[in-house]
């Protein structure tokens, strides 16, 4: 009896012990087919451009294909409930961007919870948008902007892209300064910078990559950039918080899984990420980008998430900005 009864004890360990073994396995094996990153936004734009440098990287890195599949449409909600609703085995990922920050609150009936329902991997990228006016605004600087838009309020047009940092960045910027600007809503970045160039619009908190070429051929003027310290790729550009102390507002972009993802391959997409900032061509990529790594575990990624979803969530509600 008591042999019967190691021997049966033995077995109940072992089949309690299977499902450990088995998420080591699948992490040890992990990819063995065809990854897809699934991108809410057109192909050709910053985001998407994100998405197939990190889905080379982890092909070279991992001998597997990391397949972009591009999925437009409300603000990236599209494709974020399309991998909230996955598998969560490690083959469908999300290029999990701000906009998902901002949507968490500028949505009212989302079909899931962002930060429940998505796991973070890794951040990939950090890019400041770059406060910039046409050419025909006489200020100069941060500072000559606000005198110039209080002594005529509700005179300036500020292009923006509903439900991103184009316009939330705007909108930070009109609560922090005391300013009164009137936002145009376009349909994308591409629009709206081309308004800007031709003068129909004023004033634009575009990403830095879109709009770099022009603002060193003279064709936009930079106020400042964004982001809390000075941008590598326009170093002689001010940042907005030496002017409006506490201002920062960036676009980044990383990677995330559907929830209940094992750790075990959360854990080597980390490791893989990470490791590929080593790689001096993929750092230059990120440079011509005008953007920095955003280095860091799953924890870090976790964090980033959930304060920049807690940031938005206040200008939203103060601007009363609304989703299309």
């Amino acid at each position: 009896m008591k042999l019967a009864r190691r021997r049966f004890l033995y077995a109940a360990g072992s089949v309690a012990a299977l499902p450990a073994v088995s998420r080591i396995a699948r992490g040890q094996t992990y990819p063995a087919r065809p990854v897809r990153i699934v991108v809410g936004f057109p192909p050709g734009g910053p985001t998407d451009i994100v998405a197939r440098l990190i889905g080379q990287a982890l092909s070279e890195r991992l001998s597997q294909q990391f397949v972009i599949e591009n999925r437009p449409g409300a603000g990236g909600n599209i494709a974020t409930e399309a991998v909230v609703r996955a598998q969560p085995d490690g083959y469908t990922l999300l290029l999990v961007n701000a906009a998902n920050a901002i949507s968490a609150t500028l949505y009212d009936s989302l079909n899931f919870n962002f930060l429940r329902d998505i796991a973070p991997i890794a951040g990939v990228v950090r890019v400041p948008n770059v406060m910039e006016v046409h050419p025909s605004v006489p200020a100069r600087t941060v500072p000559e902007f606000i005198a110039y838009t209080k002594a005529n309020p509700g005179k300036i047009n500020m292009a923006g892209v509903n439900g991103t940092t184009l316009q939330l960045a705007g909108e930070l910027f009109k609560m922090m300064a005391g300013v009164d600007m009137l936002h145009v809503p376009y349909k994308g970045a591409g629009p709206a910078l081309t308004d800007l160039l031709g003068g129909r619009v004023q004033v634009l908190f575009d990403n830095l990559s879109s709009s770099i070429a022009y603002i060193r051929a003279g064709k936009l003027r930079a106020l400042a950039v964004t982001t809390v310290t000075r941008s590598k790729a326009l170093p002689e550009i001010p940042t907005v918080s030496e002017f409006v102390p506490g201002y920062e507002a960036s676009a980044w972009q990383g990677i995330g899984a559907p929830k209940s993802t094992p750790p075990a391959i959360i854990n080597k997409l980390n490791v893989e990420i990470n490791a590929a900032f080593a790689d001096p061509r993929f750092r230059a990529r990120l440079s011509d980008l005008g953007g920095e790594a955003l280095e860091g575990s799953p924890t870090d990624f976790g964090k980033l998430l959930a304060d920049e979803t807690e940031k938005w969530a206040r200008v939203v509600k103060h601007s009363g900005a609304k989703a299309d």
